[in-house]
C-alpha cells in the first residue's frame, strides 16, 4: 500500500456528480485521506490506477458500459474498495470480491466514517505499510474524528435531471411527499428532489436545521413563531409532532 505524508490516497468512481460530490466533502473532512481523482467511469478509473499510486477506491456499482464489480474483478491487485450504489441487493457480490465495506446511497458522514475505520483496521494488518501510516490508523477512529474543514454554507441537489446550488440560509422548510421531497425557499420557488428525509437530515447541519414531523425538516433560523403544534415559518405554518417538540423547543431556547 502506498502513502504519502501518512494519508490514504482516494479515487471516486462514480457516475453521478452528486454523489461525487457528497464523498469528496466526506473524505475532506478526515486528515488522513485525500482524494487524487475523481473518475466518472470504468475506463477513467483504468487510466487513474495507471497514473496514481491509490490505496482506496469508492466505487459504484451501476455505471455505463463497464460495472463497478466487472472493473474490480478485472484488476489483478486491487487496492482497498469501499462500494457505494443505491441498490442494497448488491451488496453479497461486493464482499465475495473481498470489499472493505458496502455504502448504500444516500451516505451519512457517520456512516462513511464507519467504513473508513474498517480501512484502517486493514491498515494495521498489513505487512510493510509505513510505521506513520499505521500511526494514524492506530491513533483514533474516523469515526471520532471532528471536521477540520470549515463547513460549506451550501450543498447541491439533483432536481430535473440537474445539480442546483442551494445555499442553507435561503431554506425554509422541507417537506416529504412520498418518494419525494419539496424543498421550499425564501424566494418562494419550491425545488423537488428525489430524496429521502433520512438522506436530507444527513446532508444540512444540525445546528440550522431540524427535523420536527414525520414529513417536515425546518430551518431553525427561519421560525418565527411556535404556538401550540404548529411553527409558523413566514406565511407557512408547519405541524410539530409530540416526539420532537421537546428537542425543539430545547433548540430555540438554547439558541442553537
Amino acid at each position: 500500500m502506498h502513502t504519502d505524508n501518512a494519508t490514504l490516497s482516494c479515487l471516486i468512481v462514480d457516475d453521478e456528480p452528486l454523489a461525487q460530490e457528497v464523498l469528496q466533502t466526506h473524505v475532506a473532512k478526515i486528515p488522513s485521506l485525500r482524494v487524487v481523482q475523481v473518475c466518472n467511469n470504468a475506463m477513467e478509473a483504468f487510466e487513474a490506477l495507471h497514473k496514481h499510486q491509490i490505496d482506496l477506491v469508492f466505487l459504484d456499482i451501476n455505471m455505463p458500459v463497464i460495472s463497478g464489480l466487472n472493473f474490480l474483478s478485472s484488476l489483478k491487485e486491487p487496492p482497498a474498495v469501499i462500494f457505494t450504489t443505491a441498490y442494497p441487493e448488491y451488496a453479497v457480490d461486493g464482499f465475495e470480491l473481498d470489499a472493505v465495506d458496502y455504502l448504500l446511497k444516500p451516505i451519512s458522514f457517520q456512516r462513511f466514517s464507519k467504513a473508513i475505520d474498517k480501512v484502517f483496521a486493514r491498515v494495521k494488518q498489513l505487512p510493510g505499510v509505513l510505521p506513520e501510516v499505521k500511526a494514524v490508523a492506530i491513533s483514533e477512529p474516523a469515526s471520532n474524528l471532528k471536521i477540520v474543514q470549515p463547513e460549506k454554507d451550501y450543498f447541491f441537489v439533483k432536481a430535473d435531471n440537474k445539480l442546483v446550488k442551494v445555499s442553507f440560509a435561503d431554506i425554509l422548510f422541507i417537506e416529504g411527499m412520498k418518494d419525494y421531497l419539496k424543498m421550499q425557499l425564501k424566494t418562494g420557488t419550491p425545488i423537488v428532489i428525489h430524496q429521502t428525509m433520512k438522506g436530507m437530515e444527513d446532508q444540512l447541519p444540525s445546528n440550522r436545521f431540524m427535523r420536527i414531523h414525520k414529513s417536515y425538516i425546518v430551518s431553525l433560523e427561519a421560525i418565527q413563531a411556535i404556538e401550540g403544534a404548529i411553527v409558523h415559518l413566514g406565511k407557512n405554518q408547519i405541524p410539530v409532532s409530540n416526539t420532537y417538540r421537546e428537542m425543539l423547543l430545547a433548540a430555540v431556547a438554547s439558541g442553537k
